[in-house]
C-alpha cells in the first residue's frame, strides 16, 4: 500500500450495514489485545459523489453489439479524441467532442462506443491527435484527466473516463494472453477476439483499496511516499491481492505499510480510476494512536496523525497545486481520497 491521490451514484443514501466488516480477526495478536480504552467508532458517508463516478450519459451497452443501430448513428454521432497522453480538449467547462462522420463514413475498427447522450446522439472515442474546435471562437484548452477537478461537468467526467480506461486496456491487450495471436476488437470497443480460437477476453480493471484511518474521535493519519515533495499527504492505498477480500487487504496493506492495526473497517464508496485502469474502493478504518508507526518497505517516508482541526484548514488552503504555505497539503477534487478526506472532517 502506499499514500495515494468512489462513491456509486446514489450511495449517499443507501442502507450499507451490510456491508461493514471488522478485519481485526484477521491480524495476528489482534484478538488478545485489550482496546478497550479507544473511543467507539464514529461511522459516516460520503457527503458527495467523487468526480469520476459520476453519471452524465447513458452506456447503452445494447447497442454494442448492434452493428447496424450502431453504423446508423455513426453519421450524427459525436466523436471524443484522445491523444497518446492521456490528454482531451476542454472548453467551457465541458469536454469537447467533435463530428464523427468527419473521421470516416463508418466506426473504424479502433474506434469504442461510449454510449448516448442528450437527444440520444451517439458518442464513440479514438486514441489520435487532438483537433482544434471548427468554431474559431471556442477557446479550447488541452487538458489530463487528473488536473481537471470540478471544471468538469458529470458527462464529461463519465466520457473521458471511460474513454481512457478502454483505450489504455485495449493499449496493452492487442494479442491473446493465451497463445499470443494477435486480437481484433469486438462489441465496439468493448471487448477483444482472438480470430483463431474466437476466445473474448474484457477490459480488466485492477480493484483496489484506499483507506482513512482515523481514532474515532478527533484525529486521523495521513502518510506522503518517499518520492513526494514535504508536506504532500493524502491516504493509504493498495492493490488487492488475489484470494483477498476488500476489508483484509486494509488491514495487510496498512500493517505492511505504516505498522498500525486496524478494525472496524468500513465501506465508504468507489470511484473509477483509469491510471491506467484501476478502481479504487474506499473505506475507513479504527487504529489506536498509542500504536507506534513502523515503515517497513520505504515506500511511505512518513505519516502522521492530524486533528480534524488541522485538516480543514489543510482543505481551505487548497489542494497539492497549491502554493500556500501551509504545512499539510492535500490531494485535488479528481480524487476520492479528497471526497474521503472532506467527509471525514465535516463531522462535528
Amino acid at each position: 500500500m502506499a499514500a495515494a491521490s468512489a462513491a456509486e451514484p446514489g450511495a449517499e443514501g443507501r442502507d450499507q450495514s451490510d456491508s461493514v466488516a471488522t478485519a481485526s480477526a484477521a491480524e495476528p495478536g489482534a484478538a488478545g489485545r485489550d482496546q478497550s480504552h479507544l473511543v467507539a467508532i464514529t461511522d459516516f458517508q460520503l457527503q458527495s459523489v467523487p468526480l469520476l463516478s459520476r453519471v452524465g450519459a447513458d452506456r447503452a451497452d445494447q447497442l454494442r453489439t448492434d452493428v447496424e443501430a450502431a453504423t446508423a448513428g455513426w453519421a450524427d454521432a459525436a466523436l471524443l479524441r484522445v491523444d497518446s497522453r492521456s490528454q482531451v480538449l476542454v472548453a467551457n467547462g465541458r469536454v469537447l467532442l467533435g463530428a464523427a462522420a468527419a473521421l470516416a463514413d463508418k466506426p473504424p475498427p479502433e474506434a469504442v462506443f461510449l454510449g448516448r447522450i442528450e437527444g440520444g446522439r451517439h458518442v464513440w472515442a479514438i486514441r489520435g491527435a487532438l483537433q482544434a474546435p471548427e468554431d474559431p471562437d471556442v477557446q479550447a484548452e488541452v487538458v489530463n484527466l487528473r488536473s481537471l477537478g470540478p471544471i468538469f461537468d458529470d458527462t464529461s467526467s463519465q466520457l473521458v473516463s471511460s474513454a481512457i480506461a478502454l483505450l489504455n486496456w485495449h493499449d496493452g491487450a492487442r494479442f491473446s494472453p493465451a497463445d499470443g495471436s494477435p486480437t481484433r476488437p469486438g462489441r465496439a470497443g468493448w471487448s477483444r477476439v482472438n480470430p483463431v480460437t474466437g476466445h473474448e477476453e474484457f477490459p480488466r480493471i485492477d480493484p483496489a483499496v484506499i483507506c482513512l484511518v482515523h481514532d474515532g474521535g478527533e484525529r486521523a493519519v495521513l502518510a506522503r511516499q518517499a518520492v513526494w515533495p514535504e508536506r504532500m499527504f493524502s491516504l493509504l492505498a493498495g492493490f488487492v491481492e488475489a484470494g483477498e477480500s476488500f476489508e483484509v487487504c486494509v488491514a495487510r496493506e496498512i500493517r505492511e505499510e505504516i505498522g498500525l492495526t486496524v478494525r472496524d473497517v468500513r465501506y465508504l464508496g468507489s470511484q473509477p480510476w483509469p491510471f491506467p485502469r484501476s478502481l479504487m474502493v474506499g473505506f475507513h478504518a479504527l487504529a489506536d494512536p498509542a500504536e507506534d508507526f513502523s515503515f517497513n518497505d520505504g515506500e511511505i517516508a512518513e505519516a502522521n496523525w492530524f486533528t480534524r482541526d488541522e485538516v480543514r484548514v489543510a482543505l481551505e488552503a487548497g489542494d497539492w497545486s497549491s502554493s500556500s504555505d501551509s504545512k499539510l497539503l492535500l490531494p485535488g477534487s479528481i480524487s476520492i481520497a479528497r471526497v474521503i478526506i472532506e467527509s471525514w472532517a465535516a463531522l462535528d
